[in-house]
């Protein structure tokens, strides 16, 4: 049997294997200092891979590269590539990829090659200036590699990343030759600009598609809001093109969350499992988001609580402290934020939202203030407009309407006409007209077009029984040809989203479900319901043409149609895009005693649980 020996490592060969096997800072200091002794740190390969280690390792540093790069006597192309792409990839980092490029190209009178373009493009599009890209686009026309695929894509990015997709697309349309890559940019730059008819229309154009292809289109439709659209999407990439990843399934559900599609979002769930995807902490959160937005939050709080390696992270806690939020359970969201503590798993911006949003929904204003206060204090986060908008409306909602005004005054920002309108909203639960009115007077100064602020002055002066001030504000209102965003609900049924508008007549079953909305008001009487006028903003002297505006409202019809349309004993969700009015909310208990229902409303505040005669709210929301 003949036993073929390996060849000795030489000195150069040990000491790269000395770096691979680095597992500190310290045990790389040893190694540079080892190599400074022998001398081979002149030798451009060895110092570059010890730059590589350096800036690549979760312990290295690039500050210490960036002095050792310093120290190099002659770096060749190589070297100066590997320090351009580690500070291209830091937005306050990104100048030095500018310093650093200029000196190989003056001082040591390099040649750039398509590397050091692609790394330095991505640098003038992560923090630096047009001028500066226009100056290293200019280099690249010199030397003939503007044309180049991969400088031409990274052209197309630097773009796209400012905003100027125009630029972009006439680059993309400009260069000899294209890719798929070349593709992807482009129709991210549209998303990212908002742009989503273009991106689709190019998308469209596509001879090919991959993975990234289709999940930058679902995302892009979930970001604007075309939910709908985005499944449709993500239904078609399952039978024509390539199987999902967890990023597209991550859109997936976010637009399956916001349409409350809980099958199709239960349908995702089994095809993560059923495909062995790996779950990581941004796919978990978006998978409890879904789960917690259609409803189910305690399966959300089983999942969470399943996915024992999975919550290192903060986002998957952001999504569950989130829901726990939504739904009211401000006890469990406090108990959780603690638990994260215990965790040492460190708290964002966006936790203190959703945990101040908890304390607000649960009325505990003493946490909410301490909350607040240990943001800055014991996490070093600076509070937010969005914080000091939770602020002002846990006290305001909870009566402290002096304190959550002082609030606003000495906000470090100037407050905006939704932390006005937080405030106004809690004069119209509190009936405090003189303050409420004062605050309309400031909206109106600061955002005179703002015309959901107008609306809830006209609801302050209607729950007070003003009625002649409320049409003074109705009708200034009509006068300026504004249009406040009418209520819609939505029900999904057997794969179908079915919306109402209110006073809707559009749809096919329209003849059923007013006879059936009479024939439930009727019941709904016998019980022992009353209608709520209070928030009705028409001046409506006839109190039966009262009551008929209000059982047009479109919760209602979407609930007529759920009673009519499914099983007795079915759930019935409905998801709502304005806060739900005390009317509505009043009707729906006794909706869900009368027809023996379970009903949950996601309106724009919070979710609400109707069964037996009573919601998950106590009335407060």
């Amino acid at each position: 049997m003949l036993l073929h020996l390996q060849k000795p490592l030489n000195s150069n060969q040990l000491q790269l294997f000395s770096l691979e096997s680095c597992k500190s800072m310290n045990q790389i200091k040893q190694t540079h200092a080892h190599l400074i002794t022998t001398g081979l740190i002149l030798h451009p390969i060895t110092a570059n891979k010890l730059l590589k280690v350096l800036i690549a390792s979760s312990f290295g540093s690039l500050s210490y590269a960036h002095q050792l790069f310093d120290q190099i006597p002659k770096p060749d192309v190589f070297i100066y590539n590997t320090m351009i792409k580690a500070h291209a990839v830091i937005p306050t980092s990104s100048h030095n990829s500018m310093r650093i490029f200029l000196s190989m190209v003056r001082v040591s009178g390099f040649l750039p090659n398509r590397y050091t373009f692609v790394f330095v493009f991505k640098a003038c599009g992560n923090g630096l200036g047009v001028l500066e890209g226009e100056q290293i686009r200019v280099h690249a026309i010199k030397i003939g590699l503007e044309s180049n695929l991969f400088v031409t894509n990274a052209m197309i990015r630097m773009y796209a990343n400012w905003g100027l997709v125009d630029e972009a697309r006439r680059v993309f349309d400009w260069s000899l030759d294209q890719d798929l890559y070349s593709w992807n940019i482009m129709i991210g730059g549209y998303v990212g600009s908002g742009e989503i008819g273009r991106a689709k229309d190019m998308f469209d154009e596509m001879s090919e598609r991959d993975v990234v292809s289709w999940t930058t289109i679902i995302a892009g439709y979930v970001q604007v809001g075309c939910f709908m659209e985005a499944l449709d999407l993500f239904h078609e990439m399952l039978q024509t093109g390539p199987p999902p990843n967890e990023f597209t399934l991550a859109s997936a559900l976010a637009a399956c969350a916001n349409l409350v599609a809980l099958d199709q979002g239960r349908w995702i769930h089994v095809y993560i499992d059923k495909s062995e995807i790996k779950m990581n902490e941004r796919l978990l959160a978006s998978l409890l988001d879904m789960y917690a937005k259609c409803g189910e939050i305690d399966f959300a709080a089983k999942v969470f609580h399943d996915e024992y390696g999975l919550k290192l992270k903060v986002w998957p806690w952001n999504a569950m402290i989130g829901g726990y939020a939504m739904h009211g359970k401000s006890k469990e969201a406090i108990d959780l934020f603690e638990q994260m503590k215990v965790e040492k798993v460190s708290p964002n911006k966006v936790t203190f939202v959703a945990l101040l949003n908890a304390c607000s929904h649960g009325k505990l204003v003493e946490e909410g203030r301490g909350y607040f206060k240990s943001m800055a204090s014991s996490y070093g986060i600076e509070p937010e407009i969005e914080h000091y908008g939770c602020m002002v409306d846990l006290l305001g909602r909870s009566g402290f309407l002096k304190e959550a005004e002082e609030t606003v005054f000495n906000m470090p920002m100037a407050p905006d006409a939704i932390i006005w309108g937080a405030l106004l909203g809690a004069c119209r639960i509190h009936k405090d007209i003189e303050r409420g009115q004062r605050i309309g007077k400031i909206i109106k100064e600061l955002d005179s077009d703002h015309i959901g602020c107008h609306v809830l002055l006209a609801n302050l002066y209607s729950a007070s029984g003003q009625w002649d001030e409320a049409k003074a504000v109705r009708q200034k209102i009509e006068v300026s040809g504004r249009k406040k965003t009418p209520g819609c609900s939505s029900i999904e049924l057997n794969g179908v989203f079915h919306q109402f508008l209110v006073g809707d007549r559009s749809h096919p079953q329209t003849k059923q479900l007013y006879l059936f909305l009479d024939e439930m008001t009727t019941k709904l009487k016998n019980a022992g319901y009353v209608p709520e006028f209070g928030e009705v903003l028409l001046d409506i002297d006839d109190e039966e043409d009262k009551e008929t505006a209000l059982s047009k409202h479109s919760e209602k019809l979407a609930i007529a149609f759920g009673l009519i349309n499914t099983p007795p004993g079915t759930a019935i969700r409905i998801v709502k895009n304005l806060r739900v009015c005390a009317d509505c909310h009043e009707a729906t208990k006794f909706i869900s005693k009368v027809y023996k229902r379970e009903i949950i409303v996601r309106d724009r505040i919070r979710y609400h649980h109707f069964k037996d005669g009573f919601c998950s709210c106590k009335d407060y929301w």
